[in-house]
């Protein structure tokens, strides 16, 4: 869990929340969805094991979803930026593997994979998720590729959306089906979808 994010904080009604506690919130949301999943996770269990009265959690957030955002957005601010310098198609397939790791080995994948899966059939769960995280992370990939696509270190076939998709949907679909993410399939993703230059 980070401490910090680059990301203003969304604001939440009632009073001004203690930094300690509110940290408390968002580790026990993490680790009892990684305990329990998303269904068996309450306010009232995440309040337990924070250590603070349901009531506080509800002046800060309206549902367990906005805790898990809150969480999903400052792990993933620290664990996994977007690059924003010198784009490269080695810096896109570096971040590509650092999101299948994210997925597969960090608490904070496993909400972004339980938010994903609550969206299906939740529509107030889905605006949330593509306002407060997926829309946000998509620009910045957006800025990532033209950055690349302007500097001629790659040259895509797709339009910008098609290819983020191209290249981050097998790795999420792999993910949230339980199945390994090879390392060659973010190669292959990469050589095929990117056509990087060859120097």
């Amino acid at each position: 869990m980070s401490v910090t994010s680059s990301q203003p904080r969304r604001p939440h009604s009632g009073s001004r929340r203690d930094e300690a506690a509110r940290l408390a919130v968002l580790h026990a949301a993490d680790d009892l969805l990684a305990e329990h999943g998303f269904g068996a996770l309450t306010v009232e269990a995440i309040a337990r094991r924070a250590g603070v009265a349901k009531q506080t959690i509800y002046r800060w957030w309206p549902s367990k979803v906005e805790i898990l955002l809150d969480t999903l957005i400052e792990d993933s601010t620290k664990s996994l930026p977007v690059p924003t310098d010198k784009p490269t198609a080695e810096s896109i397939r570096g971040y590509l593997r650092r999101f299948a790791r994210f997925l597969t080995r960090d608490p904070a994948g496993k909400v972004l994979l339980a938010l994903i899966a609550e969206a299906q059939h939740d529509p107030e769960t889905a605006k949330s998720l593509h306002k407060r995280y997926l829309d946000p992370r998509r620009q910045q990939e957006r800025d990532m590729l033209a950055r690349a696509i302007e500097a001629g270190e790659v040259s895509p076939g797709l339009g910008p959306d098609a290819t983020i998709d191209a290249l981050v949907g097998p790795i999420v679909y792999r993910a949230l089906t339980g199945a390994s993410i090879p390392r060659g399939l973010v190669d292959t993703l990469v050589e095929d979808l990117l056509r990087p230059r060859s120097d």
